[in-house]
Order: structure tokens, then C-alpha cells, then sequence
């Protein structure tokens, strides 16, 4: 009998199978909505250009955690890889998120160290006493040219909201550089899965004590099977689903629309691997050329359109008022289920924006401190 269940086949349902079978010899049934394992991580081989591709758009991986970066390299081979970002506003090409070259190109400057970059920012970011939103919090670290340029619109057409509707940690999360990397990240740990994410997630679950049903839905198999079978059940799915009972509101969420194109016969189609729509001229937010990725050889290429929009598979939670005030209604309800073995873990079970490393960070320590014992 399968003595642990899992909902959710991403990162951080993968990762606490995994920890269950090693370390407490667990018997794991993993079951998922979806026909596929790895959740949003999950890539394939397109087989008219054998190029590997992300179904749900692209994932860089990075991560300055010494043991989550041992954790992955348990499982698959990984390499090197720095991201790369150019934004495109109305045809003028700038690197992402802003450094010294930022500012020279937007700004008609012409620094040339960290110090007068420093100096520059200094004179042109304005200063609040209390930071209320992400308006406030982008302009406090850029001013109001880089503001109106790189983050206004593309956070509106990202997030239907502008940045003064968002709380201020959705910009804070965007570095700003006082010298000339151009790199998205700055961890020590940057790399991508040699064979990709579906493979290596693949890997953290081939263990014969832990079965997989895909085509599943948590809600339909709960009204036909005994769930006081499990001593444990794990959900990993949109917090306020599991608790639509309880008649509060839905929390919001933002979801993609991604349109891929494929280009036979061409090399490349952009410089980078991600270019930024910064404007409004145009409608998507980026495109994804998935070939600059571990250096892949195809005579052809293939690009993805992300048009940001409210209604399909969750992506982000909506940091705002609202859904923050009505989250915390939704996390006393799974924390008194935490008596009865059942938890909540990850991105859409926390309502909170996790990057890879991260995901797998909470669920390792979220494993030792509350399933272990």
C-alpha cells in the first residue's frame, strides 16, 4: 500500500518523494492532473528541429545554495549557463536588468565606472520614506527615466496591473548593477540540465517505491479512494482549490499564453535567448529562442511568445492587498491540517513566487522539519 500521497509531479512534490523513499523508506503514489511529470519545468525534443524546448516556457536555473546545487547534480549532468537578457523598447536594444550600459544607451551618458554610476543613481532615484508599492520601489532604485522605460508598461502587460497596484516586492526582486555584467543572475551556480528538466526530474523519481498516475485529478480521486489510507498527503496544487468549500474567494493568479513559432532553414532569430518587450507596441512580453540554450545544433529555430492573461494553468500569484489578506485566511485553514498529516508546500500551495532553487530549498527543509518526524 502507497503510505505517502503526493499531489503534484513539479519540483517540489518530486523533491519530497524522493526524500521519502530515501530517508524513511516510504512508499510514495505521486498523482497529477496533467499527461506529463515535472510539472512547468517540463521540455521535450521538437521533433521537426530537434531542438529541446520548454512547453511552458523557458527555465534558467540558479542558485547560490551549496546544498541544494549537490542536491541536483545527484540526478543528471548540468552545464554552465549564463542568461542572458536584452530589452526592446520601441526598437532600442538594452541590456536587462539595468547596468552602467543600461543607463548609457537609455540616458545619453556616458559612464564608464561604479562610481559615477553610483553617483548617477544616487541623483536620479527618488527617495521615499516609505516604500508602499512597486512604483515606488523601482523609481527609489532607477529614478523616473529607466522607471517609465524598463518597468511601467512591461509590469502592467505582465501582471494586468501597473507597479504602483503591486506590492513593492515584485520589482524588488530585479537587480540593478553598478558596473557592466550583463548577466540576468549573479548566483555561482548557474547551469541547465544536459538532457532537460523532464529528464532530470525523471531521475529523481525512478525508484521503484514511488508510482506515478498522471491524468488525475486530486479532486476526482479523493470522492473514489480512502485518503485515511496515507499517513501523509502532500499537496502541491493552488491552496485556495483545496479549500473551495469553504466559500471564501478565489485568489488570483497570472497565467501565459504562449505561442510558439518554428523557423526552418534560419540560424538564429535574435541575439539572446530572451528579449524583453518593454512597451507597449507590441503585446507579448518575450520571446524565448530556445537553440541559444546549452548551444544546440539545428538548421532550424524555434521561438516562444509569452502574452501574460488571467485565465489558464496558474503561473504567478498576484501580489497585492487582496490576495496577501486572503491568502493568510487560506494558510491558517492548511496549518490546522497539519495535526491531521496533510500539507501544503510550493509555489501555488504558498501562494508565493519560488525560483527552482528555491522550490527545491523548501521542500528539502520542509521535509526535515515536518515529515521527517
Amino acid at each position: 500500500m502507497n503510505n505517502y500521497l503526493i499531489i503534484g509531479s513539479g519540483l517540489s512534490g518530486s523533491v519530497i518523494a524522493q526524500q521519502i523513499v530515501e530517508k524513511l523508506n516510504g512508499k510514495v503514489l505521486i498523482i497529477d492532473k496533467r499527461n506529463h511529470i515535472g510539472g512547468n519545468c517540463y521540455d521535450y525534443i521538437d521533433k521537426d528541429t530537434n531542438i529541446l524546448v520548454n512547453k511552458y516556457g523557458p527555465h534558467f536555473f540558479h542558485t547560490n545554495y551549496e546544498d541544494v546545487w549537490e542536491y541536483i547534480n545527484r540526478f543528471c549532468e548540468w552545464e554552465r549557463y549564463e542568461h542572458i537578457v536584452l530589452g526592446n523598447n520601441n526598437n532600442k536594444i538594452f541590456p536587462i536588468p539595468p547596468n552602467i550600459s543600461t543607463i548609457n544607451l537609455l540616458c545619453n551618458e556616458n559612464i564608464s565606472n561604479e562610481k559615477e554610476a553610483n553617483e548617477w543613481l544616487s541623483n536620479n532615484k527618488n527617495n521615499y520614506n516609505n516604500i508602499v508599492n512597486s512604483e515606488e520601489m523601482a523609481k527609489s532604485r532607477v529614478g523616473e527615466q529607466l522607471y517609465d522605460i524598463i518597468f511601467k508598461n512591461y509590469t502592467y502587460k505582465q501582471w494586468g496591473l501597473y507597479p504602483n497596484e503591486l506590492k513593492p516586492e515584485v520589482l524588488k526582486r530585479i537587480p540593478i548593477r553598478n558596473n557592466f555584467d550583463n548577466r540576468y543572475f549573479s548566483d555561482k551556480y548557474q547551469a541547465l540540465p544536459v538532457k532537460g528538466y523532464t529528464h532530470f526530474i525523471n531521475n529523481i523519481l525512478n525508484n521503484p517505491n514511488i508510482e506515478i498516475k498522471l491524468n488525475t485529478d486530486f479532486f476526482d480521486f479523493k470522492k473514489e479512494n480512502n485518503l485515511d489510507n496515507y499517513k501523509s498527503i502532500i499537496y502541491t496544487g493552488p491552496i485556495d482549490s483545496y479549500f473551495s468549500s469553504e466559500g471564501y474567494e478565489k485568489l488570483e493568479y497570472r497565467s501565459l499564453n504562449i505561442v510558439f513559432e518554428k523557423y526552418y532553414n534560419m540560424n538564429y532569430y535574435q541575439k539572446t535567448a530572451q528579449v524583453n518587450y518593454t512597451g507597449l507596441e507590441k503585446d507579448y512580453t518575450r520571446i524565448t529562442e530556445y537553440k541559444h540554450c546549452l548551444n544546440q545544433i539545428s538548421p532550424h529555430t524555434i521561438i516562444s511568445k509569452e502574452y501574460s492573461c488571467d485565465k489558464g494553468e496558474p503561473y504567478y500569484p498576484i501580489l497585492n492587498d487582496r490576495n496577501i489578506n486572503l491568502y493568510k485566511k487560506y494558510q491558517l485553514l492548511a496549518e490546522n491540517l497539519k495535526k491531521e498529516n496533510i500539507h501544503f508546500i510550493g509555489r501555488l500551495a504558498n501562494y508565493k513566487y519560488f525560483n527552482m532553487d528555491q522550490a527545491i530549498k523548501n521542500a528539502l527543509d520542509y521535509f526535515e522539519n515536518h515529515i521527517k518526524y
